[in-house]
């Protein structure tokens, strides 16, 4: 038998150990047991007096690799480090000689059973008592000579904190003496010492540190964090977070006939309510008040365990490690800084646990997974107090958000297919359309483009004509109307329900301006600060405090300005590429030989244009989103919000410009600039510039927003959403495999909790949620003129958005850290400059993009019988084709069987036999003056409208302003209660110190001398206070 190890009782912390390190067998490992020097107690039998008895087993042979066997104890459990891994428990003389005789460490190997049922897998620390509020991950390079068993306790307590960097953090230590030491990467040890003293100083800072680095995925080690209540007590009066007293008041409920209505719509909406304790509504509520030691009599704190929830302590702990500095080398670095260099690669905090499964022990993660981020509860309400619960304010006003969103576009879609139903129930009434179908007219057009197009039949464009009644009739001037108005509202009902929110938040005494004295420095910010004062100290050897300046910014700015530039530039250019091949296209299907070929090369030309625009946006939305965080990252803001809100002007820029120059081409430019048969406008003195269709470029516009809206919301947002993480999560999951598949041993162990986490993508921000909904909304309201149907798409795409964003926040991504605000930020004022657009991009669209108000102007102007009979004839221009250029005359002039003298093209000019031949006609100016006046009484009212809404509707409820007071008052009578008992207790005092004084001096002589010695106590009594 080939046999060595140590076998010994530690009296203090009563633990039966045995360490091995050579391969043994099992009747070998039981012999070892059973010539142990083991105590009574161990077998159940108690000595108080039993010392700390070891025997050395000495090795027959030295041949047999180290065992692999894991090792687990029920203390602060610690692997070694890398460096210390492959220890020989031959190079092991004594306990001394590898420097473990300090009073709280011993070396350990017990055999117990796996305590990860006892931690929860990791949610807790060894001890399953204390809980994990944060994880810090780093990467070390494992030695080569193998894992030893080798463990070691280190009890975290306040002589451990006190000498932060001569007792070492659990896990980590003195190193050992290793045979085969592999070559020293001195970059890895600058990070590890690091490392050592920023773990020392957030143990000084009073957090409880725990290190793992003997997990599943191989190089990573984890670092534990646990915060105490004395912790949470102290950051939690410096952060002022509002926690609930022991004072309970009622809520106010509504009488008489809304008590009634509401009692009725509580009983219609609860099939659609989540099931969750969260969202049933409240009578009574707690008062609130910001947490103070001095008045922790205030506040319940019967269940110390759950009075800072999981949400609250990891904001904390982040808080601590935000501003723990590591000073090494002249660097001072926070835990950002740490993670920019590679010091650890992620910092999160853990999930409350595991959300599908056998026997998942219920938590807040799946009653979120079933109640929310399924899609088979879409018609439900979203529980928003447990999401606030579990992912913070600042998530939860987002998703709060997208409801009173999503809920508000219901009425929209019953108005927009309201609108389209008449459009459709009226196409066979409306005349124009009728006279450009009836063949009885043969009108004859003019060629559409040069030499190679040929006259036409107007008839021949009945269906788009048709067509385009469905979105080109009165009632889209009215749905316009309604949908600025419903943009107002929206505004002024997100603003109430955002007040709302805030009273059941206990965020009304909330200032951004507290977040802002708290806003630590970036990394980058403070890395870019540090090298100039390096600069300065090296030339001028000061050492003043430096800060970045606008001379610093100032090639940054440059850059920004002249790259925004381009980048507009380049979404105009690929434009005008769209256009060029709109137009080439259009000629070379003019020349087809078939019939069908010719008679469809409008919808052909529309159609492909509009899918190139869609795969051009799509590419170009991911190229200028990672453009702009560059642009936001050379110009190196000092806070995270100050990145956050750059970062946002910019992508939000380049994306609007990028999503919506195609459509206002189409929209204001297209068709505009054409000229006339005789004398056109060309590009590059070859291209011809495209027309409008005979019934206006209204249709076109339809089907290019339609196309575009569509293509993005399910290919950019819901396919990339989908697809892109399954990608990325299968990849991690191969990659995971080939490993286990090299290590059978750990394969067969269950993942900790921080392990599983660790392999969720990270969170990335809200930014990128917030700009595809942002930009919907534009596409909701700025055209809706010519496309009613869009607030119905909207809201098809957001019933599975909601869904789709939280399962991705529950299952996809490493939980974020909470974060309070009070509202969505510089979204809301992008909001509201896009609804104030909205009506004046409509006011346009219905006045130079459809026929509404040339219509109008020949019904009460030009019409004989008061009817729009002559219309479309009205709206036709005559040309004489002997007065074509040169070369530009159709090669086949008889294509139609007949001869062609005059034909007709969509404009309001004089006719050839006029003596100002083809010059702009009087109508052309009354039209424009009637489309000029629409837009600014459009504009005018509408806004007028707007603003009125906003007034007539107050921004904060009644109820709640009424709640808010009450809270107030009661908040004064509780500390005026409070200082009334405290001068009660005081005269109590008084009135007892003066009675025992009277009853002292009234005794006689004699005996005052007998107790002269105990005199003083008279004085002395007991006070219950």
């Amino acid at each position: 038998m080939n046999f060595s190890g140590l076998c010994w009782w530690h009296e203090r912390t009563g633990v039966c150990s045995y360490v091995h390190a050579l391969k043994t067998s099992t009747s070998a490992l039981k012999a070892a047991r059973s010539s142990c020097v083991i105590p009574s107690s161990c077998l159940g039998v108690t000595d108080a007096d039993s010392e700390f008895h070891g025997v050395e087993f000495l090795p027959e042979g030295l041949s047999g690799a180290p065992n692999k066997i894991g090792m687990r104890v029920n203390e602060k459990y610690s692997c070694l480090p890398a460096e210390e891994k492959g220890i020989h428990i031959i190079n092991i003389r004594a306990i001394e000689d590898i420097g473990y005789v300090q009073h709280e460490s011993t070396l350990l190997n017990s055999l117990s059973r796996d305590p990860d049922a006892d931690c929860k897998y990791g949610l807790y620390f060894r001890d399953g008592k204390r809980k994990v509020d944060y994880i810090l991950v780093y990467h070390y390079k494992k030695s080569s000579a193998g894992r030893t068993l080798a463990r070691r306790i280190h009890h975290n307590d306040s002589s451990a904190r006190s000498t932060k960097q001569d007792q070492p953090l659990p896990g980590k230590g003195v190193h050992l003496e290793m045979e085969n030491e592999p070559h020293v990467d001195y970059h890895e040890d600058d990070k590890r010492f690091r490392r050592e003293e920023y773990e020392g100083n957030l143990m000084e800072a009073g957090l409880e540190l725990e290190r793992d680095e003997d997990t599943k995925i191989h190089g990573v080690g984890f670092v534990k964090i646990h915060a105490p209540w004395n912790v949470l007590c102290r950051e939690a009066e410096f952060l002022k977070l509002k926690m609930p007293t022991k004072k309970m008041y009622e809520i106010n409920q509504t009488h008489g006939l809304l008590k009634k209505i509401n009692s009725v719509i509580q009983k219609i909406t609860e099939p659609i309510q989540p099931k969750v304790a969260e969202h049933k509504p409240q009578t009574v509520k707690r008062l609130s008040y910001p947490f103070s030691r001095e008045k922790q009599h205030l506040f319940d704190l019967s269940d110390r365990d759950s009075f800072f929830d999981s949400k609250t302590r990891s904001t904390i702990v982040y808080e601590i490690l935000k501003r723990t500095t590591c000073t090494k080398a002249k660097y001072s670095m926070g835990i950002t800084s740490l993670l920019a260099n590679g010091v650890y690669s992620a910092a999160y905090p853990l999930h409350d646990g595991d959300y599908e499964g056998e026997n998942v022990e219920p938590n807040d993660r799946k009653l979120l997974c079933e109640e929310w981020a399924s899609y088979g509860v879409f018609y439900k309400y979203q529980p928003i107090d447990l999401v606030r619960k579990y992912f913070g304010e600042k998530i939860g006003l987002y998703f709060a958000w997208l409801g009173v969103y999503t809920q508000m576009l219901i009425p929209a879609s019953i108005v927009g297919i309201i609108v389209f139903l008449y459009g459709c129930a009226t196409v066979d009434e409306n005349i124009p359309s009728m006279e450009m179908c009836d063949q009885r007219n043969n009108i004859t057009m003019c060629p559409l483009c040069d030499r190679t197009c040929s006259y036409w039949k107007m008839s021949s464009a009945c269906a788009t004509a048709r067509a385009s009644h469905l979105f080109d009739n009165p009632a889209t001037v009215f749905f316009s109307v309604f949908m600025a108005l419903w943009a107002a509202t929206f505004m002024e009902h997100w603003k109430r329900k955002q007040m709302r929110l805030n009273y059941r938040w206990d965020l009304t005494g909330f200032e951004e301006e507290e977040e802002a004295v708290k806003d630590h420095p970036r990394a980058e910010y403070e890395a870019k600060v540090l090298e100039k004062s390096l600069r300065r100290e090296y030339k001028h050897k000061e050492t003043d405090k430096e800060k970045l300046t606008w001379k610093d910014r100032f090639p940054a700015y440059l850059t920004n300005f002249v790259g925004i530039i381009f980048m507009v530039g380049l979404t105009f250019a690929i434009v005008f590429g769209v256009i060029i091949y709109r137009i080439s296209t259009a000629a070379a299907l003019a020349i087809s030989s078939t019939p069908s070929g010719r008679s469809s090369v409008r919808v052909t030309v529309t159609a492909t244009a509009v899918i190139i625009n869609l795969v051009v946006i799509i590419i170009l939305d991911e190229v200028y989103g990672c453009i702009a965080r560059w642009l936001t990252q050379i110009e190196v803001p000092k806070t995270d919000k100050n990145f956050e809100e750059r970062l946002i002007f910019k992508a939000f820029l380049l994306k609007f410009v990028n999503a919506y120059t195609p459509i206002f081409y189409v929209a204001f430019f297209k068709g505009r600039f054409v000229g006339r048969p005789g004398d056109y406008v060309y590009i590059f003195h070859s291209f011809r510039m495209e027309e409008c269709a005979p019934g206006g470029c209204l249709m076109e516009l339809c089907i290019q927003l339609s196309i575009i809206m569509l293509g993005k919301q399910l290919i950019q947002n819901n396919l990339f959403e989908i697809g892109i993480p399954k990608m990325k999560k299968f990849i991690r999951y191969m990659k995971l495999k080939r490993r286990r598949s090299l290590d059978h041993e750990e394969h067969m162990k269950k993942k900790q909790r921080y392990e599983v986490d660790y392999n969720l993508e990270p969170f990335a921000g809200l930014t990128p949620e917030y700009m595809e909904m942002i930009i919907q909304f534009g596409f909701v309201t700025l055209f809706v003129a010519s496309f009613p149907l869009a607030p119905l798409f909207a809201l098809l795409n957001n019933i599975i958005e909601i869904r789709l964003d939280a399962k991705k926040f529950v299952t996809e991504l490493r939980r974020p850290v909470a974060v309070r605000a009070k509202d969505i930020g510089i979204w809301y004022n992008i909001l509201r400059g896009i609804g104030k657009l909205a009506v004046i991009i409509n006011a346009f669209v219905i006045s130079f993009t459809s026929d509404f108000i040339p219509r109008l102007v020949y019904l009460y102007m030009y019409s004989e019988n008061g009817t729009m009979h002559g219309f479309v004839n009205h709206t036709l221009s005559s040309f004489n084709v002997s007065d074509f250029q040169a070369g530009t005359a159709p090669n086949d002039p008889m294509d139609l069987g007949y001869e062609v003298q005059i034909c007709r093209y969509k404009d309001y000019r004089e006719p050839p036999w006029s003596e100002n031949k083809y010059d702009i006609s009087k109508d052309f100016w009354a039209v424009l003056a009637a489309r000029l006046a629409f837009v600014i009484v459009f504009q005018n009212l509408v806004m007028f409208m707007s603003d009125f809404v906003d007034w007539i509707i107050p921004d904060i409820p009644k109820d709640i302003s009424q709640q808010i007071h009450k809270e107030k008052v009661l908040m004064v009578e509780v500390f005026m209660r409070e200082e009334q008992g405290k001068l009660q207790m005081l005269e109590t005092w008084k009135d007892k110190d003066t009675k025992k004084g009277e009853n002292c001096n009234s005794h006689s002589p004699r005996l005052s001398r007998s107790h002269s010695g105990s005199l003083p106590s008279c004085h002395s009594y007991p006070v219950d206070v």
